[in-house]
């Protein structure tokens, strides 16, 4: 479980692709060696298991599944990618209740300034939007958002400078892919009134 504050901005240092599936070596300023083999961590929000360690870097096996549902694939050597370690429990509950379980793909729609923040929209299925609420939560690329305003084929959050300095989103462009995993919350509370 994760929080969707972003402990770094990591790089990719190395991407293998072998049938279907990945190896992702990642540059990092965390502490890379004191990871435990098997840790989880998650990638543009994507939770994964670090199976090897590296000095400044760490290298995790992405599944067929994963690439399907996610923008990993679309990386390179030198993209930017949002890390986040898990949240431990006697911690504070600073963003929203992030599983790393991505539910789906949204593409950067719009980027513009207002004053000293930029607004973001992101177009997503209809599928996906049905979960967002206007001033819910919402998790871009692993970042834990508020969402300003919904509609059935998208929505838009407005980012705070340190934000924009701290995350991937500094480096996106209108037409970019990026991971959404909507309200956890929210999904249940669907789930269960489409149940009655």
């Amino acid at each position: 479980m994760f929080t969707g504050l972003i402990e770094d901005v990591g790089k990719i240092g190395a991407l293998r692709l072998k049938n279907g599936s990945a190896v992702l070596t990642v540059k990092t300023t965390l502490p890379a060696r004191a990871m435990p083999l098997g840790a989880s961590i998650a990638v543009n929000g994507a939770c994964l298991t670090v199976v090897k360690k590296l000095r400044g870097a760490f290298s995790v096996d992405v599944s067929p599944e994963t690439l399907a549902r996610t923008n990993l694939e679309q990386l390179s050597v030198g993209s930017l990618v949002n890390l986040e370690q898990p949240m431990r429990l006697q911690e504070r509950l600073g963003g929203h209740l992030v599983t790393g379980h991505v539910d789906g793909v949204g593409t950067v729609s719009s980027i513009r300034k207002q004053g000293e923040f930029t607004l973001f929209g992101f177009r997503v299925p209809p599928a996906l939007a049905k979960f967002l609420v206007s001033k819910g939560s919402v998790a871009v690329d692993g970042i834990s958002l508020t969402v300003n305003d919904c509609r059935r084929d998208g929505f838009s959050v407005a980012i705070i400078p340190f934000t924009l300095r701290h995350t991937n989103l500094q480096g996106r462009r209108v037409g970019d892919k990026v991971n959404v995993e909507t309200d956890l919350i929210g999904k249940y509370v669907h789930s269960f009134l489409a149940k009655r």
